[in-house]
């Protein structure tokens, strides 16, 4: 008998990180990457607002085209919960939620676009589209903060 409670609790000693513990990791590393997304948008708004010479923009832009392309991963099924704030339609909705997600990736492309170039009305213009692509994902697939 004592030899079959070491061996379970070898085994689930030797079990990987529970399911729990992978879905807090991937809420903290998707509200985190909002959270540079939202405070690098914010300094571009501040560049286009003081009219700025667009490179002033571009670390930033990169920044959110860098980034844009892995929001899609950052909601694996499971994933809600635990302080996230995405709504059950992000996941029975998966393909309206990727299209969404899609047009921001070409936002954000449009937006460095923008940045890399000396035309201050085109930057403005695609700091609008990208905050537009922004708020296409957040009405649906997202709760208001609280």
């Amino acid at each position: 008998m004592m030899f079959l409670r070491a061996t379970a609790l070898a085994a689930a000693l030797a079990i990987p990180p529970t399911l729990a513990a992978a879905q807090s990791s991937v809420i903290a590393d998707r509200q985190a990457g909002f959270r540079m997304l939202r405070d690098r948008m914010e300094a571009i708004q501040t560049i286009v607002q003081m009219r700025d010479p667009n490179s002033e923009a571009v670390p930033h832009a990169r920044a959110i085209a860098e980034h844009a392309p892995k929001i899609k991963t950052l909601f694996p099924p499971g994933s809600d919960g635990q302080g996230s704030r995405a709504l059950a339609a992000l996941w029975t909705d998966r393909a309206g939620f990727e299209r969404v997600a899609d047009a921001f990736v070409q936002r954000a492309d449009a937006l460095l676009a923008a940045a890399q170039g000396a035309d201050q009305r085109a930057l403005a213009q695609a700091f609008e589209a990208t905050g537009q692509a922004c708020g296409a994902c957040h009405r649906p697939y997202r709760q208001p903060q609280r």
